[in-house]
């Protein structure tokens, strides 16, 4: 006896191997805002900060891969201060 496939069974398969390509494509563009504890400031942590974050790494001689999030306090407090001294006002969020 053969068997028909339901449109609507169809869809929901379709979906089931559709939404991890979807949702694992929007995990990598998510921004946060990053406290800055030393200088009491926020930044946005978008495509620009994260050019400033891999600069600092590489002078650095540190992984430019490591989730600044996984550093330790010390690292993120030398982090803020190379930052803040290669700061230009129109990419930093200051509230």
């Amino acid at each position: 006896m053969h068997r028909e496939i339901c449109p609507v069974r169809m869809i929901l398969l379709a979906l089931a191997f559709c939404l991890p390509v979807v949702t694992v494509g929007c995990a990598e563009h998510r921004h946060y805002r990053a406290y800055d504890p030393y200088y009491h400031d926020y930044h946005e942590w978008n495509d620009t900060e994260i050019t400033y974050y891999h600069q600092w790494a590489i002078e650095t001689h540190r992984d430019p891969n490591r989730d600044f999030r996984h550093l330790d306090r010390d690292d993120q407090q030398r982090y803020w201060e190379w930052r803040h001294n290669h700061e230009h006002d129109h990419d930093h969020d200051r509230r």
